[in-house]
């Protein structure tokens, strides 16, 4: 690795690192954290330089930017899902799952923020509606473990393999009607409960890889999406459902380390994120290695030198030339607890060739 293309972020999180997103549009970037707090960076200059940092009530697990540098939204273990203003600081809760919030989406084209919570539900935002008008809410089969969406499609990674993927514009077509919000008081803050909807996904799958899944990141081309498990194997699958498309699916191994003794320790895939530009993608493990791959030629294009501690997740930037990468414990090692300085955020400037697929020109 070239390290005067890398420089690590200065003030990072205390504690394990959950979620990192840049701006639509710029080199801002939102670092989620479980020390409770969400920390905005400026990326542009080398070390970079924390702007500010808000606050939350519990554990954060998700961070999104909305249609501008200035709106953000936060979720995680107090149950809530928040709009957060950068500008100001200020909060305003959305919508209360009854369990811990896993994941959010946000889609530009549509205007709806998708929450996943542990509770096994999705909860529909509409943000340009009234702000009196309540999420709509959707069951799921089974826990909710990683969400992303492309323009047209949103994907559901949940337990027991079970993979839902439901079309964005139907999706906000029927929960476009919900009725007069039911508020309840919270300790601190009022909650709007969500009004249940009923709506088939445009399609229902099983995972190609036979243990829990980790993450999931759909193609920037709206074609499909890679998986990732616990078990050091991405699977890459597309949406068309002709059997002719279906055949191209495929898993393979990855992020397995050999010990001493010659065994491979197979470690689990944290992260996956695509390149917005060259539709290549990025993995980080529980072994400190992020590598890209073509997932259309399936081919690994490079991996990097090792990280101090496992990835625990990655973004790219809107334009695709800057790749952040969350360093923190996962545990793998077997010993529990966050050691001081253990936890970092590295911004990678790709090469201009850095993260292009092996068959492109």
């Amino acid at each position: 690795m070239n390290l005067a293309s890398q420089y690590e972020l200065s003030d990072p999180p205390s504690d394990a690192i959950s979620a990192i997103k840049f701006a639509p549009a710029s080199l801002r970037l939102l670092v989620a954290s479980w020390d409770k707090n969400v920390y905005l960076y400026d990326t542009t200059e080398s070390g970079g330089r924390l702007l500010q940092t808000f606050q939350h009530r519990a554990p954060v697990l998700d961070v999104c930017f909305g249609d501008s540098d200035e709106d953000a939204y936060m979720t995680g273990l107090d149950w809530d899902v928040r709009h957060l203003n950068l500008s100001t600081g200020a909060q305003t809760v959305l919508s209360s799952h009854t369990a811990g919030v896993k994941s959010l989406a946000y889609s530009s084209i549509h205007k709806i923020l998708i929450s996943a919570s542990w509770d096994s539900t999705l909860h529909i935002h509409h943000l340009h509606s009234s702000p009196s008008t309540p999420p709509a809410s959707i069951t799921l089969p089974s826990k909710p473990f990683s969400i992303s969406l492309t323009s047209t499609k949103l994907v559901v990674a949940m337990a027991s393999r079970a993979l839902h993927i439901y079309d964005l514009a139907s999706l906000t077509s029927a929960s476009s009607s919900s009725s007069i919000p039911q508020i309840q008081q919270n300790s601190d803050a009022v909650s709007i409960a969500a009004i249940p909807i009923s709506l088939e996904p445009w399609q229902r799958r099983e995972s190609s890889l036979k243990f829990m899944t980790r993450a999931v990141a759909c193609m920037p081309n709206d074609a499909g999406y890679a998986s990732s498990s616990i078990e050091g194997r991405v699977a890459v699958e597309w949406f068309d459902p002709s059997s002719e498309s279906q055949a191209r699916k495929y898993a393979f191994k990855c992020h397995r380390q050999a010990n001493e003794q010659g065994i491979d320790v197979v470690y689990p895939v944290n992260a996956l994120a695509f390149h917005p530009v060259h539709g290549t993608f990025a993995s980080g493990g529980g072994d400190g290695f992020v590598a890209l791959w073509d997932g259309v030629a399936k081919r690994r294009i490079r991996q990097y030198q090792r990280y101090a501690s496992s990835v625990s997740a990655l973004g790219f930037s809107g334009d695709g030339r800057f790749l952040a990468v969350a360093v923190s414990p996962g545990f793998e090692d077997g010993r529990e607890g966050v050691g001081e300085g253990v936890v970092k955020v590295f911004v990678r400037e790709l090469g201009e060739n850095e993260a292009r697929g092996k068959g492109m020109k």
